[in-house]
């Protein structure tokens, strides 16, 4: 991957499709514990969707809703908010193919890096056994809440020294 064919755009509604079908793509394991049939599956993940989606609009509509592309093609979506001290990374997803290519570790570079600069901590949460846990831990993002289904993460501004 070089970094220069990866980059961000606003999220529009013509994107609704590709990221329902990207948030299902990040429950597909869970639902195959379920044992219920795919229509099941399906109609319950369209619900969870629009339910979150819903959610961000409402309490964050701020933040910015951003579908990643590599090479002009949809593989993820970063929704991060700025907050006055924190920055709230809210979800970054991408499809399975695109996994543990480094793209996830890139994005959280640049993220950090700006938080770093402005000043301001970030702040995400996460589920217990989501792998992205451990690159969360390797960007400095430690546990500051266990909640029955998610943990809080929270990653300091780094210190600046003083002239």
């Amino acid at each position: 991957m070089r970094g220069t064919d990866l980059h961000l755009r606003p999220a529009e509604a013509a994107d609704l499709g590709f990221l329902r079908a990207l948030y299902a793509s990040t429950r597909s394991e869970e639902m195959l514990r379920t044992g219920w049939q795919q229509s099941a599956i399906d109609a319950f993940l369209t619900q969870q969707f629009e339910a979150q989606h819903r959610h961000y609009q409402e309490h964050y509509p701020d933040a910015e809703f951003s579908v990643v592309l590599l090479a002009d093609q949809a593989i993820g979506r970063l929704y991060l908010f700025r907050g006055p001290s924190t920055y709230n990374l809210m979800d970054l997803s991408l499809l399975p193919p695109w996994r543990g290519q480094g793209i996830g570790s890139h994005l959280l570079s640049l993220l950090v890096q700006e938080a770093d600069a402005a000043g301001r901590s970030t702040r995400l949460y996460v589920e217990p056994d989501n792998p992205a846990r451990r690159l969360y831990e390797r960007f400095g993002f430690a546990i500051t809440c266990r909640h029955p289904v998610y943990l809080e993460m929270h990653r300091p501004a780094a210190r600046r020294l003083s002239a």
